[in-house]
C-alpha cells in the first residue's frame, strides 16, 4: 500500500446494512484492509480503513440520522 502525497480528493464513509459492522470489518480485514489510526480517539464510532493506493475510507457504527437522532433525544 502507498502513502497518499497529497489530502484525498474524495472520502467515503460507509456502513454495512446487511452484516454488523463487527462482521464487515472481519470481512474487509481478511481481504487484506488495515486499520489506520488518523488521531480520531477511541470514542468514535468509525474504523479507519485506506484502500489499495492509501485512500482512506470509513466503516460507520452508524448513520448519520442514527447519529442526529441520538443528539435531538439528549436535548
Amino acid at each position: 500500500m502507498s502513502t497518499p502525497t497529497v489530502k484525498n480528493r474524495l472520502h467515503f464513509d460507509l456502513r454495512a446494512d446487511s452484516v454488523s459492522t463487527a462482521e464487515e470489518l472481519e470481512r474487509l480485514l481478511a481481504l487484506g484492509a488495515q486499520r489506520t489510526d488518523v488521531g480520531d480517539g477511541p470514542d468514535v464510532s468509525w474504523v479507519v480503513l485506506p484502500h489499495a493506493e492509501g485512500n482512506e475510507f470509513c466503516l460507520l457504527s452508524r448513520s448519520v440520522q442514527d447519529v442526529e437522532r441520538e443528539e435531538v433525544q439528549q436535548h
